[in-house]
């Protein structure tokens, strides 16, 4: 379901995008859009690993300085059929951990020196199953294609009126209400964008929790980690990651109080995470 619910949202992106170039320059001002946002999102697509880790700080580190860690990964990445990640330690106090990577063989695992002395072996195994999720699902590879999309759909929308690329004689007979038409795509088209991709995002989220829960067999120690994570990400404030890497993270390093602010959260409520985890079963270890 969870995966059905992506392909939804992809679709509903593309079809946006359609509609929006169709609307302001036809074919030629959509292709347009989409060269240009497939040429930045490539660039983000190779390379956003190693932006990630350097804005947050994360540094290499070897089997003796965090045998636990390795360990823990060596094992998940076994039972799961993946390469095992390069592993990362962020000098950070706050408890959080993500992955980045384009694909099973170029990944990458960081998690916090908080996260390493709160979490119990149960709870860390739990966190690094719901990592190498990401990797397992392609999730950085749905998220690059979703700003791409997103990222053509603002850009038709911003410059498409001031390039020639409104709709000509149907545009003119339209009059101001084409003209109002317009405005309100230029401002909505872009926000219902970003909402979209912000679903894919959380969607994303639900199911690495799932998967992890199955790569363990149970979902105890994740259920534990998240209900940890909730509690000292609102009392500890993060201060290496930066805030477009902590949408990579586990869970959101600043969390808002439920309102409107989760609309434009990438990531779900921990309290319904949490409770779609306690209603999988128990799946026997293989």
């Amino acid at each position: 379901m969870k995966i059905f619910r992506t392909a939804f949202l992809l679709t509903g992106l593309t079809l946006l995008l359609l509609l929006l170039g169709s609307y302001f320059g036809g074919r030629s001002g959509m292709t347009v859009a989409l060269g240009f946002a497939i040429v930045m999102n490539s660039f983000a697509y190779f390379f956003s690993d190693k932006i990630a880790l350097w804005s947050s700080g994360a540094q290499p580190v070897t089997r003796e300085e965090v045998p636990r860690l390795y360990e823990v990964v060596e094992g998940l990445a076994a039972k799961a059929n993946l390469p095992v990640p390069k592993l990362y330690v962020i000098p950070e106090p706050a408890p959080n951990a993500f992955a980045t990577g384009r694909n099973p063989r170029h990944a990458s695992v960081a998690v916090t020196q908080g996260l390493l002395q709160i979490m119990d072996n149960e709870e860390l195994e739990g966190v690094i199953a719901h990592e190498l999720s990401h990797v397992r699902n392609y999730d950085i590879l749905i998220s690059s294609i979703a700003a791409t999309i997103a990222g053509a759909i603002t850009w038709v929308a911003h410059w498409g009126p001031w390039l020639g690329m409104g709709g000509g004689e149907d545009e003119r007979e339209r009059g101001g209400g084409g003209t109002i038409l317009a405005i309100l795509m230029m401002i909505l088209a872009p926000l219902a964008a970003m909402l979209l991709q912000l679903g894919i995002s959380r969607q994303r989220e639900y199911a690495a929790d799932a998967t992890g829960a199955r790569m363990v067999g149970h979902p105890y120690g994740l259920v534990r980690a998240l209900e940890k994570l909730g509690t000292y990400n609102n009392r500890i404030p993060t201060t290496t990651i930066s805030p477009s890497t902590s949408a990579l993270c586990i869970v959101k390093p600043l969390f808002g109080s439920r309102g409107l602010s989760s609309w434009f959260s990438t990531h779900p409520p921990l309290e319904d995470r949490i409770a779609a985890l306690r209603e999988m079963t128990v799946i026997p270890r293989g």
